[in-house]
Order: C-alpha cells, then sequence, then structure tokens
C-alpha cells in the first residue's frame, strides 16, 4: 500500500494506520524502516512515537544506535528505535558469521530484544545488520519526492 505524505500531520496518520495494521507476535515485532538518507524514515519513527504517547523528543539514535521508550499500547510496553546507519558492513563476516554492524548489534544485546514479545523495534538502515533481520520483519518504504513529499509503502 503507497502512501504520498505532503506533512507531518499525513506521516501521523500513515504512522497510525500502519500500528492499527500490527498485532503483537510470540516475539518481538520488528520493522524495517528502508529508504535513502532524507527519505522520511526518522520523521515517520518520530510519529509512531507520538502516535504511542512518547513524551521525550524521539532523535534519531545515530549515534548511540539504540533509544529504548516506555509506551503502553496493545500489548506493547516498549518502543525500541534502533539506527543501524554507522554500523559498517566489513567486507566479510567475522567468526561468529556477522558482519561488523550485525556484530555490534548482538553485543548490544539484540537476540534479548528480540525475545520479547511487548517490544516494537523500529530500525532504520536495516540493510546494515540484513542478516540478523528476522525474514517476516515488516517492512516500510521510504521514497523522497521533492522537498514537501514522501512516498511511504507498507504491505
Amino acid at each position: 500500500m503507497k502512501h504520498l505524505s505532503k506533512s507531518l500531520e499525513d506521516t501521523n496518520k500513515i504512522a497510525s494506520d500502519f500500528l492499527d495494521s500490527l498485532e503483537p507476535i510470540v516475539r518481538a515485532t520488528i520493522v524495517a524502516l528502508q529508504g535513502e538518507l532524507g527519505a522520511g524514515k526518522t520523521a515517520f519513527a518520530q510519529e509512531v512515537g507520538k502516535v504511542l504517547g512518547v513524551t521525550e523528543n524521539m532523535h534519531s539514535p545515530t549515534f548511540v544506535i539504540e533509544k529504548i521508550y516506555e509506551i503502553n499500547f496493545r500489548n506493547f510496553k516498549y518502543l525500541v528505535h534502533i539506527d543501524a546507519y554507522r554500523l559498517e558492513k566489513p567486507a566479510r563476516p567475522d567468526d561468529s558469521g556477522h558482519s561488523g554492524g550485525e556484530s555490534e548489534l548482538l553485543h548490544l544485546g539484540w537476540r534479548d530484544l528480540i525475545k520479547e514479545p511487548e517490544n516494537l523495534i523500529l530500525v532504520e538502515w536495516p540493510e546494515n545488520v540484513a542478516g540478523i533481520i528476522p525474514e517476516d520483519a515488516r517492512k516500510i518504504s521510504f521514497k523522497f519526492i521533492d522537498d514537501t513529499t514522501r512516498e511511504i509503502s507498507y504491505d
């Protein structure tokens, strides 16, 4: 389903509609936010936070990699916002079979995060950690159209 957003209000409505489509599963719900720099991934994550009642200012966690916010939405208790932009993909995997970015995320407790069904996890730049993103993760694609318009697509 493709949506056009021409404002933060539009993005908020799209985020709300997307959240309405989520059903908690036996482990964390993972949402991969895909798109080029400036395509609207962080703005979408911020609007998801607003819909979920996050009162903190949700800056992109580019330098800290992840931020965790308490929420109360259906059976979700935590919104985990991960920005994998700075997690580099080396030419070859380490001894564990994971690339550098994946190994870094694993060291930050990725396995524990994804076990918990009360976690809603948004991952920006999922291609940098593709080897540890589950196949059934929800995917949202963002496309820059012009200075005020973004295309947001999800199934």
